[in-house]
C-alpha cells in the first residue's frame, strides 16, 4: 500500500493583522500572512511568506490573540486554489490551512497560548523564545 502526507510545520512571525470573516453559513475564517526566514547558499537569509487559514473557533481565537509581528507556530496541510479573474486570467494560490496555531508572544493576554482545531486556549508549557522547531 502506497502512503502520502501532507502536512507542513511552520514558526515564523505575523506579516498582516489577521483578516476575520464569516462565510455563508456562518462559520468563521481567519487569514494572515507569516514570514519564515530561508537561509541562503551565501549565508544571507531571506524571508518567505506563507498565506494561512484558520476556520471556526480557532480562526477566532487567532483573529483575537494574535498581532501583526507576532511569533506563532502552525502546524497543518498545504492546500492549492485557484480562481478566474476578471481579465479571464487563472491565478493559482498555494495556502497553509491550519489544523494548530500556538501563540508565542504576549499581547497582555496572559502569556502564550495554543489555538487547536476545536478553538480552546490553553498554555504551551516548555516553549521558550530560543527554542528551534
Amino acid at each position: 500500500m502506497s502512503r502520502t502526507m501532507n502536512r507542513v510545520e511552520l514558526l515564523g512571525r505575523v506579516g498582516t493583522e489577521p483578516e476575520l470573516k464569516y462565510s455563508q453559513n456562518g462559520t468563521a475564517i481567519c487569514q494572515l500572512r507569516l514570514a519564515t526566514d530561508r537561509r541562503r547558499q551565501n549565508g544571507e537569509t531571506e524571508a518567505d511568506w506563507h498565506s494561512v487559514v484558520c476556520w471556526g473557533k480557532q480562526a477566532e481565537a487567532v483573529a483575537e490573540y494574535v498581532k501583526k509581528g507576532n511569533r506563532v507556530f502552525v502546524a497543518g496541510s498545504l492546500a492549492q486554489n485557484s480562481y478566474e479573474r476578471e481579465d479571464g486570467q487563472r491565478v493559482y494560490r498555494t495556502e497553509v490551512h491550519a489544523q494548530e496555531v500556538i501563540f508565542l508572544d504576549s499581547n497582555g493576554n496572559g502569556g502564550n497560548g495554543r489555538s487547536n482545531g476545536n478553538g480552546s486556549r490553553e498554555a504551551a508549557a516548555g516553549v521558550a523564545d530560543d527554542q528551534p522547531f
